[in-house]
């Protein structure tokens, strides 16, 4: 037959609950932080810059000159049609 464990002791018992709090503690305060709309803010913000600097740079990382004039052609346009929009409106 297969023997049994040892039972631990009240102090062993203590002293794993006490770091399963430690634990739990550092986990609550790190979501907390996580959960910060200044910090949910910067992630964006980062992902964003990384985004648009994926979407403007060629891997050896120099400035690809034809997705950044598309860009800047697509970004007038917009801006052109939304003026047009409120001069029609206005």
């Amino acid at each position: 037959m297969a023997d049994k464990p040892a039972p631990k002791s009240a102090k062993e018992i203590e002293a794993e609950l006490q770091a399963s709090r430690q634990r739990l503690a550092g986990t609550i305060d790190e979501l907390a932080f996580r959960a910060q709309p200044r910090e949910i803010a910067k992630r964006q913000v980062e992902t964003v810059k990384l985004k648009a600097s994926e979407a403007t740079r060629t891997p050896e990382g120099d400035v690809a000159g034809d997705k950044l004039g598309i860009a800047v052609g697509g970004l007038g346009a917009v801006l052109l049609a939304l003026g047009l929009i409120r001069r029609a409106r206005g």
